[in-house]
């Protein structure tokens, strides 16, 4: 995952963990010209780039991580 010094995103989505609540504990995605982008909405101006392969890797090491508790 690389960050991005001026990602942009048309749309973010936020996490559906997150619920309904506008706090500022959300993961938030967006997709970006070749990469989706990826940020906390407590910190917006910070950005993540990654390629498909990248998130679905990090995806999985969550779930692993996860299921490991």
């Amino acid at each position: 995952m690389r960050k991005p010094e001026m990602a942009q995103a048309g749309d973010w989505q936020k996490s559906s963990f997150s619920g309904d609540q506008e706090g500022p504990n959300c993961l938030e995605i967006g997709a970006g010209q070749s990469a989706f982008l990826l940020r906390e909405s407590e910190n917006p101006g910070t950005v993540l780039e990654a390629t498909g392969a990248e998130l679905v890797g990090l995806i999985r090491h969550l779930r692993r991580t996860a299921l490991s508790r």
